[in-house]
């Protein structure tokens, strides 16, 4: 098998070295950029190498990198050229490959924030964008102008010809196959070089582009390959789709997804790149924990050895079966050695996975075809060890046999990227799944996973960021609740979505009102109510006997929307206790019990929780509640109020209760007015779960301070409603008034 081009250039080298050359030390001469900064990995070190930075809209010339090869710095593989080096603004290919139409305006060399406009010939209609505008990573936005005629007769339609493309094949009849390839040999192509036109009227493959070598993928492109393909692989939909040549995987209900992770730590690689490829696998697996299919996970580092970090075979072993908690905790704990061995084999990686799967097709037998796997693999492709891994890739395909069941990432990662040796290991006729990152991006590229319309509508699912750009979608199931009574006798409460139909919020936000008196403030816009129930043990009065004048057991309300709410990536349901949901959510047995869920949410003698306030922006409150032991020491400060004492505080603070404030062990925040109703939450495996409403306090501290955080004192307490004590309203009203959508299912106690 052909030896890649680097792998070329390092055998050179040692036949210099088997001969007797004696290989000395760099110097600084000749390292200078002009415009940029460089970076020495090993210092001015024999095989040290110096990576170039420009500024943003500028990329280094003519070379990314340069290695200190016998006492020089030098390109690898070697060029005969000796140019030094500069920061030239980022360009983007050439779009005047246009037929039949004009491209203005028309310039030799398009260079970045450039805006285009295509115009078509006489006879001819337009597809794709109108303008375009080169970008500050070498693409162009918008989609791909093409010219076409209506009347052309073709069974397919006009493919196009990207920007910095030729294509050689005119015909687009069934069978007619077109080719691509890029128009200067400074870039490379990715996507589908050839493309086969298909008795439904749709071409093979994707759109291919070409890119220069410092070309870089952004998050925003990322997710709308690889992040829209994961979230489909983790919804548990119920069919298999390819569409016009987008991969989509998605999960039957019985479907397994295996994910193999491969993360490079050989010497090519900095530490700062190694550290930022394992956050980021690290983010990718908390943010899977959100969804519906839990995978298992093979993860690995490797140089020409591998380090295991998570076997999958122990996700098959039925007596002690990996968690993913272990998974997220081994891979944190792993710390990169000075001493990393030498060299790379990429090959040795495949035949590691392969050998996984040939296990688990034994293991599994006819059930092997309900299986998804999906590799994904962090690397510069800088591997001069045990070939390629082409072939072993391949006896992964076979084993697999089904293509839809096999999809392949790779991210390249580092300063020099082998383009040529990964691109085929990623990309086929289904899809480009080959993505250069930028090391900027790197913190932040999976932030958008959960953000897409095909998981919407699975409860508390969240951002994670928090800026007040994004609260909406930090807290998008929360809500600001106005009862008219007047200009002056407005009461404001909040709530939170819990389904497409129903606000939950407390009863005492409401007095006898009318529906049409309420309105629900969801996004800035104004949602009608067409009814609302209260629970039938609610009554404020029911301890007036004993001088209380207000009790608040029971303390829960449920608004029906008039319309049903349509879940979007910023407006999506919280969960609540007891329904399969909640759960799946918690990563349960199918088969728990509602007390397993409490169990697990309100474990702790302190439980760290929140709920919010809103004023200009909606802002989050930390409080623990006291459980266990500590409960009577927190209530206990009930009986500063008047008429409650020993004798009777537990009539007056129920079972029912949750309690939170004062300053040990920690200092809470305190409910101030407004807070009423709202949520009371805690987050768990990025997922967000309700567990009681904010009900009354003790003491009134915010002097109607709307929307602040105000902290407690020693002695001040709220209680809150614990949801887990009222499920059985919850399932009587949400289940017989919530026919018309999908009602929520309910668990047993």
């Amino acid at each position: 098998m052909e030896l890649s081009v680097h792998r070329r250039w390092l055998a050179a080298i040692l036949n210099l070295l088997f001969l007797g050359g004696v290989w000395c030390d760099c110097t600084e001469e000749g390292l200078e950029i002009e415009g940029g900064e460089y970076t020495l990995t090993h210092g001015l070190k024999l095989y040290s190498t110096v990576i170039y930075q420009c500024k943003p809209n500028f990329f280094p010339y003519p070379d990314q990198t340069r290695q200190c090869i016998r006492d020089r710095w030098q390109t690898v593989p070697r060029s005969s050229r000796n140019i030094r080096q500069i920061c030239r603004l980022v360009e983007c290919p050439d779009p005047t490959v246009l037929k039949y139409g004009s491209v203005y305006p028309p310039q030799d060399r398009y260079f970045v924030n450039t805006e285009t406009t295509y115009e078509c010939d006489s006879g001819y209609r337009l597809r794709g964008s109108v303008k375009r505008f080169c970008l500050a990573n070498g693409k162009w936005n918008g989609s791909t102008p093409i010219c076409s005629r209506d009347d052309a007769g073709n069974h397919c339609p006009d493919p196009g010809i990207p920007p910095g493309t030729f294509r050689s094949g005119d015909v687009f009849d069934i069978d007619d196959e077109v080719t691509y390839n890029c128009n200067n040999n400074l870039m490379y192509l990715v996507g589908s070089r050839v493309r086969t036109c298909k008795e439904g009227g749709e071409w093979s493959g994707i759109e291919p582009s070409c890119f220069y070598k410092y070309t870089y993928d952004s998050a925003s492109d990322i997710n709308a390959e690889f992040g829209g393909s994961m979230k489909q692989s983790l919804t548990e939909l119920q069919s298999i789709d390819d569409i016009q040549g987008e991969r989509k995987i998605k999960i039957t209900k019985n479907g397994i997804l295996n994910m193999y992770i491969a993360v490079d730590i050989s010497d090519s690689l900095n530490k700062d790149d190694i550290n930022k490829s394992t956050v980021m696998v690290q983010q990718l697996i908390e943010r899977i924990a959100s969804y519906a299919v839990s995978p298992n996970y093979d993860i690995l580092f490797f140089t020409s050895e591998l380090k295991v970090i998570s076997n999958i075979l122990d996700f098959y072993n039925s007596e002690n079966p990996k968690t993913l908690e272990n998974v997220v905790n081994d891979l944190k704990n792993f710390k990169i050695k000075d001493d990393r061995a030498t060299g790379t084999d990429l090959n040795k990686v495949f035949k590691h996975i392969l050998e996984r799967i040939y296990i688990i097709e034994n293991t599994t037998k006819s059930n092997f075809e309900d299986h998804y796997h999906v590799l994904l693999i962090f690397t510069d492709g800088g591997y001069n060890m045990g070939g390629s891994p082409l072939a072993n890739l391949q006896r992964i395909k076979d084993t697999i046999k089904q293509e839809d069941h096999l999809d392949v990432y790779i991210f390249a990662v580092g300063a020099k990227i082998y383009e040529q040796d990964l691109q085929p290991l990623a990309t086929d006729q289904r899809g480009r799944h080959f993505f250069r990152i930028l090391k900027e991006d790197m913190d932040t590229m999976f932030d958008e996973i959960v953000d897409d319309d095909e998981v919407v509508s699975l409860c508390g699912l969240h951002k994670m960021s928090d800026n007040s750009d994004t609260k909406q979608k930090i807290y998008p199931w929360n809500v600001k609740i106005t009862i008219q009574r007047g200009l002056e006798q407005s009461k404001t409460c909040t709530g939170a979505i819990v389904s497409s139909k129903f606000i939950l919020t407390a009863a005492h936000c409401f007095h006898g009102d009318l529906p049409e008196k309420i309105q629900v403030d969801i996004k800035h816009k104004i949602n009608e109510v067409e009814k609302y129930f209260i629970h039938s043990q609610y009554n404020v009065k029911a301890k007036a006997h004993l001088g209380i004048s207000e009790f608040f057991d029971y303390d829960i309300a449920l608004l029906q929307l008039k319309k049903d709410l349509n879940f979007t990536i910023d407006l999506k349901p919280i969960c609540i206790p007891c329904t399969k949901e909640t759960t799946q959510a918690l990563r349960l047995p199918l088969e728990s019990k509602c007390t397993e869920q409490e169990k697990l949410l309100l474990k702790d003698f302190n439980e760290r929780l929140h709920f919010l306030t809103r004023g200009d922006t909606v802002q989050r409150k930390d409080v623990y509640a006291k459980l266990g032991g500590n409960r009577e020491p927190c209530i206990n400060q009930a009986k500063r109020l008047p008429n409650v004492t020993e004798i009777n505080l537990h009539e007056v603070v129920t079972d029912h209760f949750l309690c939170t404030g004062g300053t040990s062990p920690f200092v809470d925040h305190i409910a101030c007015k407004g807070d009423s109703g709202g949520a009371v939450f805690k987050d768990y495996n990025q997922r967000t779960i309700q567990v009681g409403v904010v009900s009354w306090g003790t003491d009134q501290l915010c002097d109607d301070k709307l929307g602040k955080l105000v902290k407690s004192n020693e002695y001040s307490r709220d209680f809150h409603l614990n949801l887990f004590k009222v499920v059985d309203f919850l399932h009587l009203v949400m289940t017989s008034n919530d026919q018309n959508s999908a009602p929520t299912d309910f668990i047993d106690n």
